[in-house]
């Protein structure tokens, strides 16, 4: 047999079989296996360059069953309880007859690898549960990379048929923002003791806030707890509400012991339900999908700018320079594009 006719046979099965794959993956998904669910994320995390037009496809015919559902952001300060309130703010919702899906933007994890929420024991009920899904974050790659994955995740848990995503930071700094960007409502947990807090708090962080959640408002914290929920609703008097007409509210709850959490998904309906009536929802979607786009070609243009051959070689040496100070920054710069672009 002629080599070149059997290498294209290959290639052949090879795409056959990724076209099957992809077909039972969709089939499954939206019959709400989540083994398939897991599978999809897995593809649409690869990096490998076959699976990118089969994710894409993947992608392309998930979009029609997605978007139905609320994307709740969730970010805290170290010691909140956070994992504790996300397992038993997401019982409640179960409990509720809702499908909850618990994702992760972690940033840090391109530093040291692996991801914290892998371990699911720290919330084993919530796993547990046949209405539940928890999937740990990407690692490696840039924050741009885990912000699209994430993204993208967030498609193939909607198309699945979970109606609530619970979109977790676990990394630091920019990770907020990131989460902030791709949510409908966003909320932080604190602790009691507002004005010690504050001094390493970001104003930032304050300000993209939907609502603060003063967390262990429980036993002998009780009263700090109502103290320090003043103190951040005298703070957020002074702010600029991150969402036009809604004022952000500073509530307390026990997650451990599961008080207050049904006042926190009370105040989400409202959140929802006003911003829906006003159009503001549709109007930060259609807006978050914009900006995702254009994260998307800055990626790209990134990953093709370093993955040149020409660029890649000059790097080292030009950086060396730069380090060193023996080339001007503007000067190095200009040398690897006119690398790029064969000059």
């Amino acid at each position: 047999m002629n080599p070149m006719t059997e290498e294209v046979r290959k290639k052949f099965i090879r795409q056959k079989s990724t076209e099957t794959s992809v077909d039972a993956i969709i089939e499954g998904l939206l019959s709400g296996d989540r083994t398939m669910l897991s599978r999809a994320i897995t593809l649409i995390e690869s990096n490998a360059s076959r699976h990118q037009k089969p994710s894409e496809e993947m992608l392309q015919r998930l979009l029609p069953y997605s978007g139905d559902s609320i994307r709740i952001g969730i970010t805290g300060v170290p010691g909140a309880g956070k994992s504790t309130f996300i397992e038993s703010f997401g019982l409640l919702l179960c409990h509720k007859g809702h499908r909850v899906a618990v994702l992760a933007v972690d940033p840090s994890s391109t530093l040291h690898g692996g991801s914290i929420l892998g371990d699911k024991t720290r919330m084993e009920r919530l796993a547990n549960h046949p209405n539940a899904f928890i999937r740990p974050s990407p690692s490696g790659g840039t924050l741009g990379g885990v912000h699209r994955k994430t993204r993208e995740t967030i498609i193939a848990c909607e198309a699945a048929g979970y109606d609530i995503l619970l979109i977790e930071t676990v990394g630091v700094g920019q990770s907020e923002v990131v989460v902030k960007s791709m949510v409908d409502f966003f909320m932080l947990l604190v602790l009691t003791g507002a004005g010690d807090e504050l001094q390493g708090m970001k104003k930032g962080v304050m300000e993209l806030a939907d609502a603060v959640i003063i967390n262990k408002a429980d036993g002998g914290n009780l009263e700090l707890a109502k103290k320090t929920q003043k103190e951040y609703k005298q703070i957020l008097h002074f702010l600029q509400p991150t969402t036009k007409g809604w004022t952000t509210p500073a509530l307390t709850c026990s997650a451990l012991y599961e008080e207050g959490i049904d006042q926190v998904w009370e105040m989400i309906q409202r959140y929802m339900k006003m911003t829906k009536d006003s159009g503001l929802l549709l109007e930060k979607r259609k807006m978050q999908a914009k900006e995702w786009l254009y994260a998307q070609v800055k990626e790209q243009l990134e990953s093709a700018f370093f993955g040149n051959e020409k660029v890649e070689k000059l790097v080292p040496g030009i950086e060396k320079k730069v380090m060193n100070e023996e080339m001007p920054v503007a000067k190095a710069s200009r040398l690897l594009f006119d690398a790029f672009y064969g000059k």
